[in-house]
């Protein structure tokens, strides 16, 4: 039996992206059918300094707060620096390259390659935090730092 093999992309801009253009760049992508999993890349915002002199006292950083993504709001704890994409087929890569184009186009430059950046296949880390899954969406997603699950947007096929 031969698995099925999923276009994948990888958007980066040239800086982190603040949390206003995260959520601009998320709903426009979100509209576009065809996209299978999306993942934000970037370093964590902790809720609390973890070292240092200041340990355990609240990080008090702008960028982790709630976005709204099609009226859903998520906690993003991470400034994003890139968004993987896995698609459906190559067909839906024109209409992300015109959304970044709209969101970026007068702000900062960005580039999109096309490769594979995600696991498609149960990992053991995915085995030893999840067991079984049946949801195959999450397999190769788990941080195995992470104390909670890969959120699901409820459009996403």
């Amino acid at each position: 039996m031969t698995e099925t093999k999923y276009p994948q992309l990888r958007i980066v801009p040239t800086r982190f992206l603040n949390p206003e253009t995260t959520e601009i760049l998320l709903d426009k992508i979100y509209t576009i059918d065809g996209i299978r999993r999306l993942v934000l890349n970037g370093p964590n915002l902790p809720a609390t300094v973890p070292y240092g002199p200041a340990r355990g006292e609240i990080n008090d950083n702008t960028h982790r707060r709630i976005i709204k993504v099609c009226g859903e709001d998520y906690l993003l704890h991470v400034q994003v620096g890139s968004i993987l994409l896995e698609l459906d087929d190559a067909s839906v890569i024109p209409l992300i390259k015109a959304a970044c184009d709209e969101v970026f186009s007068d702000k900062f430059p960005y580039g999109i390659t096309e490769g594979t950046y995600m696991r498609s296949n149960m990992t053991t880390t995915d085995y030893a935090k999840y067991g079984i899954v049946d949801d195959k969406r999450i397999l190769g997603m788990s941080d195995p730092k992470s104390k909670q699950r890969p959120i699901i947007l409820q459009g996403i096929k």
